[in-house]
């Protein structure tokens, strides 16, 4: 993954250096996000942070119930680190495929 290369917790070629009792929130929510970013045509960041709390990490086991998190504070979320790079990467890709589709239809 693009973002696995740049991350924090990786050696820079993309292997993860989590402890092995714990599990990368990208890795484990990347799913719920490419959904909630091609689903929703928002194009503000904030409006994908609001989405971004209020659908994934009230799943998560590190946020309590008053809705605060220590990985967020303490920078160690993945998932919050680099939702804009991922929110960035599933827009391009969408827009890729869309112009594709385009020219795909007006070849028929």
């Amino acid at each position: 993954m693009k973002v696995c290369r740049a991350c924090g917790d990786g050696d820079g070629k993309g292997n993860c250096r989590l402890p092995v009792d714990e599990t990368c929130a990208l890795e484990s929510f990347l799913p719920k996000l490419v959904t909630i970013v091609s689903t929703n045509p928002a194009t503000a960041h904030e409006v994908y942070l609001e989405l971004l709390r209020n659908t994934i990490c009230v799943q998560c086991n590190h946020q309590l119930s008053n809705g605060t998190c220590k990985k967020r504070q303490t920078l160690e979320c993945a998932l919050d680190r680099y939702y804009p790079t991922v929110i960035e990467i599933v827009q391009n890709v969408k827009g890729e495929v869309e112009r594709r589709g385009n020219v795909a239809l007006r070849r028929v």
